[in-house]
């Protein structure tokens, strides 16, 4: 009996083992599109954004045509740009299970760059080096965060509802501000978008992690796995840049 207890313990302690290094592998894989998706971002931005620079001091754009700049940042071009990532992102929410596992990393890649694009103007409203400098606050902040996301005991799935309800809340203050212009109002959204986009980088790194958990021992767990770990990049990339977009309100020099 005692041998047999011994053999049932060591069993159980090799499929730990095979889980931890499954979810290592699987946060791994998820950290690893989130970044690659970060670099085609951050390219993206920045040659689109120094032309913009450059076009609007009146000297001389090195990609991009001034008429091309002119057009892509004037209505109703420019609207098109700003909300084409929400409508990929609900797209991908609803079509993702319908898509290969190369479709919707592609998928994921295209919308990167169109969020680089989206996002460009940064580069022409702050200096380089508080854009540079905020986005090395953001990377140690959301770090920190994520960290805590995957290493807490606590379960905080009930901030979900929460957080959601909050960026639904900031999307509709941010477009009602469009048209009142209010400084006070501005500031209020910021300092709200980062205390929900810090809650959401722990809720949604907890949340991979469980899934992961739950469907590791379906027989087709690693098919949806595959799948899953694109699904946590977009959403971690999604909180990096939230995060970094409303600190750069905070923390930006502006040209």
């Amino acid at each position: 009996m005692a041998e047999y207890e011994t053999v049932r313990r060591a069993g159980a302690g090799v499929r730990t083992a095979e889980i931890d290094a499954g979810l290592r592998a699987h946060m791994n894989k998820v950290y690893g599109l989130m970044s690659i998706a970060m670099v085609v971002t951050g390219i993206v931005a920045y040659l689109v954004g120094t032309d913009l620079s450059s076009f609007m001091a009146g000297q001389e754009t090195r990609l991009l045509s001034p008429g091309m700049i002119q057009a892509m940042f004037t209505a109703p071009i420019s609207y098109v740009i700003m909300f084409a990532p929400l409508g990929m992102v609900l797209f991908f929410g609803s079509a993702v299970n319908r898509m290969s596992q190369s479709g919707a990393q592609m998928f994921f890649y295209v919308f990167a760059g169109l969020m680089g694009l989206s996002i460009s103007s940064i580069f022409a409203v702050y200096t380089g080096f508080s854009i540079a400098q905020t986005f090395f606050v953001t990377a140690i902040a959301f770090a920190s965060l994520s960290l805590y996301g995957y290493t807490t005991k606590k379960d905080i799935s009930a901030w979900g509802s929460f957080l959601i309800m909050g960026v639904i809340g900031l999307i509709i203050a941010s477009i009602v501000n469009i048209f009142l212009q209010s400084a006070a109002m501005e500031f209020a959204v910021s300092a709200l978008g980062v205390l929900i986009f810090a809650g959401l980088t722990a809720y949604d790194t907890q949340k991979i992690k469980n899934e992961y958990l739950q469907v590791r021992g379906m027989p087709d767990g690693e098919a949806i796995a595959g799948k899953m770990a694109i699904s946590g990049a977009l959403s971690l990339y999604l909180d990096f840049i939230n995060l970094f977009l409303f600190l750069l309100r905070f923390m930006g020099n502006r040209n």
